[in-house]
């Protein structure tokens, strides 16, 4: 799938059409107004990458290689978790045993014990570590490749997520009703499409998908009338052909009319709406995963995922995460054991059942999960007074224990993706500050999730905003541990 740089290469082009965002968004708010159920950013959701007609999946179409990611926003500590250093001292270890798991030699903490149980389906990467300590460019690092230390409020590489999404486009047109690139509560504050525009954005789901009246609003409408209403609007769109296309250099035009085609096929197919249902799913797989947030996100990511959407992002945030509703655990913001305890019976099972089911459903060779964020917390405990009273968060002024941002070393999970299972892979020192055994970065990590994907990162160029062929990833190379 993958091509040396070149002019002729598929890889080394422009964004689609020549198109760039801004120019996208007055063609739309132009072509598109007749859909009166869509929001503007409703209809930019509906990508490049999503589907342009039928009913049904190309031959091999579904045997796609795909990725779910799990993103925890804030960095979760490796050394309560997948990193335990019981032999540290007191300042440093932390309250939690560690316990067992189904690998002989590997240990985490208390904390996992659903996870220790599978511990022969995944594999723990124990020496991630990336340059930046702070949540945006530690999050673009990961994310994008970018090097840079400093945080940024915005991107400047598109992410590994939009950039397989434009890399597919290329293939030719999806007959999968689904969006290629699907987020369910995904990431959003430190990541985008950058240089190649809003049409390679997740289609983004948010909400609770374990609450009773969770809906996806604007796919697989049932109702004929609507329907029928819909389409005749569309053919407001048809009036636009009155225009002189000679003025239209940069191809909106063409651009309009499959991005209304993907629309239509997105709100009018039935088999959208039944993919987002989880209504379908039987009342034992959504216990087996957790009548919460993050348990049904992971269950609707895998329903998406079999269904036949290619990369799946989800963020594990919100309320189960503690007062401020990340895994951020500084002291001012939560008392991180309490925080930590707090959260991990529903991390554990969601991920957990996460994990079973791909391999229970025979999706272990082609769908890879990935377990991560930007970097850990410090080996050494820190004390600070509280700035407010919450879950996992003693009253304001009160002292007490946190972690802080830690990027020179922390863990990460990876199951599916036919990699070699049961194994650990690299080592921190005694206290858990650095890692000294196969030190793996953030390249090396993007390497080897487009390793899997078909995409020969280093080779694979394409052309920025000013026309300059840009790598999508300039350092790293696929952990060979990993590979199947």
């Amino acid at each position: 799938m993958s091509a040396s740089p070149s002019t002729s290469s598929p890889w080394c082009c422009p964004g689609p059409r020549g198109v760039g965002p801004g120019s996208r968004r007055s063609f739309m708010r132009l072509g598109l107004a007749g859909f009166a159920s869509l929001s503007l950013p409703g209809i930019m959701r509906l990508q490049a990458a999503s589907p342009t007609s039928g009913d049904a999946p190309a031959p091999g179409e579904r045997e796609k290689t795909a990725v779910i990611m799990v993103w925890k926003p804030g960095g979760c500590s490796h050394i309560d978790t997948y990193d335990p250093k019981p032999q540290a001292g007191s300042e440093y270890r932390g309250p939690f045993s560690t316990i067992p798991t189904k690998v002989a030699g590997m240990r985490f903490t208390e904390l996992l014990p659903r996870q220790a149980q599978i511990a022969d389906k995944f594999t723990i990467l124990r020496s991630m570590y990336q340059g930046a300590g702070g949540h945006p460019a530690g999050s673009m690092q990961m994310l994008s490749g970018d090097s840079d230390t400093r945080d940024k409020p915005k991107p400047r590489l598109p992410d590994w997520m939009s950039v397989t999404n434009y890399l597919r486009s290329l293939e030719g047109p999806r007959t999968n009703p689904l969006p290629a690139y699907v987020g369910v509560n995904p990431p959003t504050s430190y990541n985008g499409p950058a240089y190649l525009g809003d049409a390679y954005s997740p289609f983004s789901v948010t909400g609770d998908p374990s609450s009773p009246n969770f809906v996806v609003p604007n796919i697989g409408l049932t109702d004929q009338h609507e329907i029928k209403r819909l389409g005749r609007r569309a053919t407001l769109r048809q009036k636009l052909d009155t225009l002189e296309r000679a003025f239209d250099q940069q191809g909106e035009l063409g651009a309009l009319d499959e991005f209304e085609t993907q629309a239509m096929t997105l709100l009018t197919n039935p088999r959208t709406k039944v993919a987002f249902d989880l209504s379908q799913e039987d009342d034992r797989t959504r216990d087996r995963y957790g009548r919460n947030t993050w348990g049904q996100q992971l269950l609707l990511a895998r329903r998406l995922i079999e269904a036949g959407v290619e990369v799946l992002t989800s963020s594990l945030r919100g309320p189960l995460c503690g007062r401020v509703q990340n895994w951020d655990d500084h002291a001012v913001n939560h008392h991180v054991f309490d925080a930590l305890r707090f959260r991990a019976e529903a991390y554990d099972q969601a991920v957990s059942a996460l994990i079973e089911d791909i391999y229970e459903r025979g999706l272990d060779k082609r769908v890879l999960v990935v377990v991560t964020g930007e970097f850990g917390r410090t080996p050494k405990i820190s004390h600070s007074p509280s700035t407010g009273a919450g879950n996992a968060s003693a009253p304001a002024g009160t002292k007490q224990p946190g972690r802080d941002h830690w990027p020179r070393a922390f863990s990460n999970l990876w199951a599916g993706g036919g990699i070699q299972t049961g194994q650990v892979i690299g080592a921190t020192d005694k206290r858990g500050e650095d890692a000294v055994e196969r030190r793996c970065s953030a390249g090396d990590f993007l390497a080897t999730i487009y390793h899997h994907l078909g995409i020969d990162a280093s080779n694979t160029l394409i052309e920025d905003f000013n026309g300059r062929p840009t790598p999508i990833v300039d350092h790293g190379k696929p952990i060979s541990e990993l590979l199947g």
